[in-house]
């Protein structure tokens, strides 16, 4: 008898191990995130790494990282993933990364645009519709706040893939002797922008979806979308692929964007994906909508942008969305 009811509580020892483990894949197991220097993906990071500590995983503080750092992380497996990969803008990086880390899972499909904007009122005034435009002396002295003959773009810090695209626009169609290009801290460079264009004067911008820029300078009321001279790609990249159709407030439908709509994707090392099926199966699972970021994003813009209001953000979303978060979750104890 006493044989039978220690076999039996054996079995119920183990049966108790299972649940533990099924329900928290991750426990012993740290995982180390990255974001990137954007503030507009901030948010992916705080989302994802909740999931992964609900999952039973300890989940180190982020490491804040320009492009070329992380990707020689990611692969070396110094950090593990982060959920701020923008494909085909970050193709360039795949040399980088490759041996060691994998696209994991896509957080956003499509409709993560890119491009120029001016202020309407410059282009009602100069017909402007292209980039081109600003070789017209009578243009780049409008757009000129500096006095030194160029017009000013804000545009991206060195270091992100933007900065490189925009580089090779500048240089391959000739306008580097006519636009001057802004390589500060974005937000630092946009905050100037808009309060120039608050002020009345005229303005030059990169942007991207989603992103808080095109709330505060509507598209089509502010702001309007301009083409890129011709197709013209660091990369190669195809006429076809660098246009864009339906944009509200483009000067022109098609619009020659001079980038392609990126899916943004989580990118991991190989090795943490091999020994942590649950976190593989949750990467896929995840996806968020466009509009759920530049939610988020217009809530930091309003002053909401401490770590702890960012968590909030996260606490918010998982309540409005209780079931997807349960479903992703169940599908990463699933694959454990």
């Amino acid at each position: 008898m006493l044989a039978v009811v220690l076999a039996s509580a054996l079995v119920f020892a183990a049966c108790s191990d299972d649940d533990a483990d099924s329900s928290e894949p991750g426990a012993g197991v740290t995982i180390q995130p990255a974001r990137a220097t954007w503030n507009t993906g901030y948010f992916q990071e705080a989302l994802y790494s909740r999931a992964l500590e609900e999952l039973g995983y300890t989940v180190e503080d982020f490491q804040e990282l320009d492009n070329p750092i992380f990707y020689q992380s990611v692969a070396l497996g110094d950090v593990d993933f982060w959920a701020n990969g923008w494909f085909p803008i970050h193709d360039q990086y795949r040399d980088l990364f490759s041996a060691g880390a994998s696209l994991a899972g896509t957080v956003v499909a499509g409709g993560a645009l890119q491009g120029y904007l001016i202020d309407k009122a410059g282009a009602d005034e100069f017909g402007i519709t292209s980039l081109a435009d600003f070789k017209r002396p009578e243009v780049a002295k409008a757009y000129d706040h500096d006095g030194n003959g160029k017009a000013n773009l804000t545009a991206c810090p060195e270091g992100w893939g933007c900065n490189t695209i925009i580089g090779h626009h500048l240089d391959d169609f000739g306008l580097r002797d006519h636009i001057d290009e802004g390589t500060a801290g974005y937000n630092v460079q946009m905050a100037d922008t808009i309060a120039r264009f608050d002020a009345g004067e005229h303005v030059m911008f990169y942007t991207w979806t989603p992103n808080w820029t095109v709330n505060q300078l509507a598209p089509g009321e502010d702001v309007v979308w301009i083409n890129v001279p011709a197709a013209s790609h660091p990369e190669g990249l195809s006429e076809a692929a660098l246009t864009a159709t339906g944009i509200p407030g483009a000067v022109s439908d098609p619009l020659l964007m001079g980038f392609a709509s990126s899916d943004i994707k989580v990118v991991a090392n190989n090795d943490m994906l091999a020994d942590n099926p649950a976190v593989a199966a949750l990467f896929e699972a995840m996806k968020l909508s466009l509009a759920d970021i530049a939610a988020q994003n217009d809530l930091m813009n309003a002053g909401e942008d401490s770590q702890e209001d960012i968590e909030r953000h996260v606490d918010d979303w998982i309540a409005a969305n209780q079931a997807t978060w349960d479903e992703w979750l169940q599908t990463a104890r699933d694959a454990a």
